[in-house]
């Protein structure tokens, strides 16, 4: 009966350990989702220096059912008004920059071209002509 007892309490211990490690394990991953969120929204509203985050209690923030840190874009308001120094012109260094304009076409000279590329060449001048 002993043997019964000691493997009931063993599984109990076993059962309350695995589930210690799960909360922590959930407490980890909301940190980081916390985490993330925050260095998102800080780019997005123009920090320069993203140490500045460690201004904000984190622990304070809490991930809703959505996945998502409520209140965040309010706690960065927060601290854009009472700190304004940590954040630049407001613009995100992730906006997308217009693309490059592209170069006109050169021609290229004939030392750069095969022999038959620069009979095609030659045959398409002197047709034009």
């Amino acid at each position: 009966m002993s043997d019964e007892t000691t493997a009931g309490e063993n599984w109990q211990l076993r059962a309350e350990a695995a589930e210690a490690a799960l909360e922590r394990a959930q407490a980890e991953a909301q940190a980081r989702i916390i985490r993330a969120e925050l260095k998102a929204e800080a780019v997005k509203a123009g920090m320069v220096d993203l140490d500045g985050l460690k201004l904000i209690d984190a622990e304070a923030l809490r991930v809703n059912e959505q996945g998502e840190v409520e209140d965040a874009p309010a706690v960065l308001t927060k601290l854009k008004r009472t700190k304004p120094w940590l954040f630049g012109g407001g613009r995100s260094s992730s906006a997308a920059a217009s693309a490059p304009r592209p170069e006109p076409p050169r021609q290229r000279m004939a030392t750069e071209m095969s022999r038959d590329e620069w009979l095609q060449a030659r045959a398409a001048l002197l047709k034009r002509r």
